[in-house]
């Protein structure tokens, strides 16, 4: 689950790892007034507006409606606030990681400003907890040169990104702690502080049961205090159960509606740019169906996972979802019957058909294992223009008869 910025500094305060503070706002007046008490308590130069999306590159992204106006912007006077929070609210941000769609703004952070006196001495960093899957390992990855530009400098200068592993269950030693603020050069005052925040960073990490963790810019103050500037959280689904109260920061908005609407229906689904809408019950099935899609010439145009308790409902709410992608021109049903029943499985493709009304494009069945015969006869004498297979060959050629 994805975190919006304000948010995943909200919690970040709870383990002690400073940020940059600020306030959220979701008008107009609520941006003209966050910069007035900002500007009031913290007598800064300026404050920073920051379009609150699930979307990194958001200082280089353009707004499609107001291409001059930013998806983050120093904001120096009421009036200029204002501008901003009406060139934002409402319109759609198009960063590297949103495409061409981009996202809609509804909430901007008014945030404190980190550049005050002595700013020629600040520092920014990278720095970020994920996974490792090679290691199976948590790692810190980390560089000298934070910023908008990480992206580069990971491709044109690799040796500058530096990493320390980390025994999943264990805690970050001090001397690997210590180890990340040596590599980033810092000594003295700020030494000490950015020991205290990487390991409070970590804590957070794991404590939260977070995917990943990132910090760009990880920032050194004038008076070398070590705080997060910018955030970006995503926290492990399967373990909200032990976190119910974050499960009510999920910000449906920012997601893809029908990646949502699967998950309400319990169903695992994720759109591709495909042609062939695939549901599949068992995810590694699920795989080796979008590989036979793609050698029968066709290509994939979702993962769509019904689980192994498939039924007439779960079998229509994924027909639903699949028929409301307009790229979609076939449909593959594929069906192991081990603890479900195949024909169990064929009489909910044909109550959903029936439930649905008329489908216009070519829906293969392909039905194996327990009951397949009984189930492929069910469909063939139901009247729909339903195409059966047991053979995996079989389903593989009618999906090519269909989308040549």
């Amino acid at each position: 689950m994805n975190l919006h910025e304000y948010q995943a500094k909200e919690l970040l305060k709870r383990y002690h790892v400073p940020v940059q503070n600020g306030i959220v706002c979701t008008t107009v007046q609520e941006v003209e007034a966050a910069y007035k008490e900002i500007s009031a308590y913290t007598k800064s130069r300026f404050v920073v507006a920051k379009a609150q999306v699930h979307a990194g590159g958001r200082g280089k992204g353009t707004f499609k409606e107001v291409p001059e106006q930013h998806g983050v912007q120093v904001v120096k006077s009421e009036e200029t606030a204002i501008n901003v929070a009406k060139n934002m609210f409402g319109n759609t941000l198009v960063t590297i990681q949103t495409g061409e769609q981009g996202k809609v703004v509804s909430k901007i952070f008014m945030a404190d400003d980190a550049y005050y006196e002595g700013a020629s001495e600040v520092k920014e960093f990278y720095l970020s907890i994920l996974l490792d899957r090679q290691t199976k390992r948590y790692v810190f990855m980390y560089s000298t040169e934070g910023g908008m530009n990480i992206e580069d400098v990971a491709h044109d200068t690799p040796e500058k990104i530096f990493k320390e592993w980390i025994e999943p269950g264990n805690p970050l030693h001090p001397f690997q702690a210590r180890k990340i603020a040596f590599n980033l050069g810092l000594s003295g005052e700020a030494f000490k502080n950015c020991v205290k925040f990487v390991t409070n960073l970590y804590n957070a990490f794991s404590g939260l049961d977070c995917d990943m963790l990132e910090i760009n810019p990880l920032f050194k103050t004038s008076d070398n205090k070590i705080i997060a500037v910018d955030c970006k959280m995503n926290l492990e689904d399967n373990a909200l159960i032990r976190h119910a109260e974050l499960a009510a920061l999920r910000d449906k908005a920012e997601e893809d509606p029908t990646e949502v609407e699967a998950s309400e229906s319990n169903l695992n689904y994720v759109k591709l740019d495909g042609n062939v809408g695939c549901m599949v019950n068992g995810a590694g099935l699920a795989m080796a169906t979008m590989d036979m899609i793609k050698l029968s010439g066709g290509e994939p145009a979702n993962f769509l996972d019904v689980g192994g308790g498939a039924n007439a409902t779960t079998v229509e709410a994924g027909f639903r979802l699949i028929l409301k992608d307009p790229n979609v021109k076939a449909i593959l049903v594929n069906i192991f019957g081990g603890i479900v029943r195949c024909d169990r499985v064929a009489q909910g493709v044909v109550d959903a058909y029936n439930a649905i009304g008329e489908i216009k494009v070519p829906v293969i069945v392909r039905l194996q294992g327990t009951n397949a015969e009984a189930a492929k006869e069910l469909i063939e004498k139901s009247g729909l223009k339903v195409q059966s297979a047991i053979l995996l060959s079989e389903a593989a050629e009618l999906v090519n008869k269909a989308v040549a």
